[in-house]
This record gives structure tokens, sequence and C-alpha cells, in this order.
């Protein structure tokens, strides 16, 4: 059983509650009549019910009915939702009316009913940026205890068995903060280190700090900003297996960690790759996805209380399809 497989299998054995608040558009929709039709999760869709049976008919989705569908006009929360979010956001200066407004916009709804109990994960963006994705979700659900950055990881199937877990590495931060802090990279290090057992259930994730020196072999406020990472993320997770600065070589092959870093746990053995800054995760990820011939999976967003995931608005109905499976994985963790 390959790794996607394994994820919705997991996903099935305990199922979830998603809301997909972009629910008039077709590829979310198809999605979602997918996931139902496989119950994978339980969905809740945020969307015009007139718009969304039109579309699902035409369509011919014989499962759309399965769901729960919510009217952002016309919800019988909303009240009690205003109030919750007028009251999380006063010391931003936020009324009573404006909280009204934002409850009707669709994002901020779901993460209202997740706010609630009453939704477990919320995944958007085959219409909304990035941002619009990330702000009702940070400022109503919020970040992890003693989590303050949020992330993304990567899922890396590759055709190399010898490396990382059969061949799967789960990497970070790829997504999200452009230039760390050690602070912050060692939130990425942990977080990243809980997608691995969450969402790619590695039962021994094993996490290398990455750099440009192995164990000293250079100097640079580079490399001290992943030392002192390594040390903040052992105070964070004291059970957590990790080590750096490693060199990506000296993180993967068992013969060049035992030269470069001779009794280190991790060197030759890392499944979980944290880079030290976005632009050396990005592009690391697209070449070997390109040259590598690698399957990717994500970003998957990481450091949200509850789990909302971003989709590329080029996304395909597979992806939504798959993300519903990952979302739900992460949202029996966050538990």
């Amino acid at each position: 059983m390959d790794l996607i497989q394994q994820i919705i299998e997991r996903a099935k054995s305990n199922k979830q509650r998603i809301v997909l608040p972009e629910a008039e558009e077709e590829r979310t929709l198809t999605a979602a009549d997918m996931v139902l039709r496989d119950d994978i999760a339980d969905i809740i869709l945020i969307g015009n019910p007139e718009k969304v049976n039109a579309l699902a008919e035409e369509k011919g989705l014989k499962n759309i009915g399965k769901a729960t569908l919510i009217d952002p006009l016309h919800c019988e929360k909303s009240e009690e939702y205003a109030a919750l979010l007028a009251e999380l956001r006063k010391k931003k200066g936020m009324t009573l009316e404006q909280a009204r407004e934002l409850v009707k916009n669709p994002l901020y709804l779901g993460c209202m009913i997740i706010k609630t109990g009453d939704a477990d994960g919320q995944i958007s963006g085959a219409l909304s940026t990035t941002g619009e994705t990330l702000r009702p979700a940070l400022q109503i659900i919020k970040t992890a205890p003693g989590i303050t950055c949020v992330s993304g990881a990567m899922l890396l199937i590759t055709k190399k068995p010898e490396f990382g877990e059969n061949g799967v590495l789960v990497v970070g931060d790829v997504a999200v903060t452009p230039m760390p802090d050690a602070d912050q990279l060692s939130q990425i290090a942990v977080c990243t280190a809980q997608t691995a057992k969450s969402v790619a259930g590695f039962d021994d994730p094993r996490v290398a700090m990455l750099s440009f020196s192995t164990k000293g072999s250079a100097t640079h406020e580079v490399v001290d900003k992943v030392i002192e990472a390594t040390r903040l993320a052992k105070e964070i997770d004291p059970q957590l297996k990790i080590d750096g600065e490693l060199q990506a070589d000296a993180a993967l092959v068992p013969g060049v960690g035992a030269k470069k870093a001779p009794g280190s746990d991790i060197a030759g053995k890392a499944n979980v790759l944290v880079f030290p800054c976005l632009e050396v995760g990005n592009i690391a990820y697209k070449l070997v996805q390109r040259l590598g011939d690698a399957v990717a999976i994500g970003p998957i967003l990481q450091g949200i209380a509850r789990p909302v995931n971003d989709l590329s608005r080029g996304c395909s109905v597979e992806d939504i399809y798959y993300l519903v499976a990952i979302t739900a994985c992460q949202a029996m963790d966050a538990k």
C-alpha cells in the first residue's frame, strides 16, 4: 500500500469533520462528492444552497446530499459566532457589527465552526489566496500551544527506498516563513516531526537540521542559528530525535554521516529534513521533484491549533481530495 492510500485509510478509520468553505467552486464540490462517496470524512459545505445544489445536479454528483450545507448569509448560529468573534478580537477594536459582517465570509465562518467545536479542520485556496486562508485561522483558531510560527511541510515520495522512510521524506519549511530566527526554526522542526507522525505515519521521526556545515566544519552566523535552533527544539520536546547542524549528504547517506558526524543517532538515518530558510526549502524540494522524479504532496500547513490547509488556485480535484484526507489525519492528532 503506497503512502497516499495509507493516509486515506487512516482518515477513514476515524472520520473527522472537514469544512470546505468554497462549495460553489466546481473542483471543490467534485472532490467533496468523491470524499463522501469513499467515506473518508464528514463534509461541511459553505455556500449558497441553490448554487451548490444546481452545480451538483449539473455535474451529476450523487453524494453531496450526505454533506452538511450551510448558507453563510443565513446561518442559524451566526449571532453566536459573531458574539464570540467580537470577544476574541475586542483588543483589536472589533465591534459586534463588524463581527456580524465577517461571519458572512465563508472563510471566517468555517473557522468559527471549528472554534466552537462543530468541525475539526478546513481547506480553502481554490478561489482564495494564502493570506485570505491564513488570516481568519490565525485570528480565530490561533497557533498551537507553545507555537508562534506557522510553517508548511511537504511529503516527498522518492524512488530511492534507501533514503528516509522507505523513500519517503518529510521536509519543512517550504511555504510560509521566509527567514526564520532560531526560535522559529526550532518550532518548525517540532511541527514538521509532528506532521511526519500524524500524516506520513512515521513511528520514529528522525530530524536533521540542515546547513552547509556539519558539526563545525564551517563557521558562520547562519550555522550558529541552526545549532541554536537544534538546542531549542530539544527544550520544546525533550523526546524529539534531532541533530544538527548537518549537511544534506551527512543527514541521508550512512557512510557520509558516519564520517562527518560520528556518534550521531540521526546522521545517515534522517527521515525529516528541516531547511535553514524558506528559500533553501522551496528550491530544494522543487529540484528533488523535477530532477529526481519525486512526488511532492503539500504544502501542509502546521502550527495552527486546528488544521487549516491552503490549496493552490491551480489545484486539481485530486489535490483537494487528498488534502481532505491529510487534514483529517492532522485533526486526529490535534485533539
